[in-house]
């Protein structure tokens, strides 16, 4: 009788069919990880773009001097310039932090971390300031990006329950308008 399980024995460990299915099983997980990581990486990148992008194009009627010299020019319509700009990629009225401040030379401009010690957006020094002709001007828009995968992108989170801070950043001196 033993002669014969041991024979049994051996065809079971020498079958051969089915190895592909095992050995995808095998690195199914750790593959799948680094696709949904890889993912998540490129839409963070994606969106930081086009808030940069958005940034870009609606700062250019501050540096004019273009808004200033419309009639009811806030921080509203600035945001909505923003969101014209995006190409409906995010929701993005209502979304947006906005951070206009106005210095009298670069060496004075900051641009201090907007996270808490809790992990939060901290909007509390923020003002909408887009000065006037001359003037040195830093424009910060700040986003609340929602990750997609909670418990792969923890390593990318900055912000606490699994978001990610997207900021956008442009500093340039206003042109003389208004001379």
């Amino acid at each position: 009788m033993a002669p014969r399980l041991l024979q049994k024995l051996r065809d079971w460990a020498g079958d051969r069919r089915g190895v592909a299915a095992v050995e995808f099983a095998m690195i199914a997980a750790p593959f799948f990880f680094l696709i949904f990581g890889l993912l998540e990486i490129c839409v963070i990148f994606i969106m930081s773009s086009v808030l940069e992008h958005g940034l870009n194009e609606a700062a250019r009627g501050i540096r004019t001097g273009q808004l200033q010299s419309g009639g009811s020019f806030d921080r509203e319509a600035f945001e909505e310039i923003i969101c014209a700009e995006i190409f409906d990629l995010f929701e993005c009225e209502g979304a947006i932090e906005l951070d206009v401040k106005t210095y009298s030379d670069f060496a004075s401009t900051s641009n201090p971390s907007a996270i808490d010690e809790e992990g939060n957006l901290d909007d509390e020094d923020f003002e909408f300031n887009p000065g006037g002709a001359n003037d040195i001007v830093v424009v910060r828009a700040f986003y609340e990006w929602e990750l997609m995968t909670p418990v792969l992108s923890a390593p990318l989170a900055n912000l606490s329950e699994n978001r990610r801070l997207l900021q956008a950043t442009v500093v340039f001196r206003n042109e003389p308008f208004g001379d």
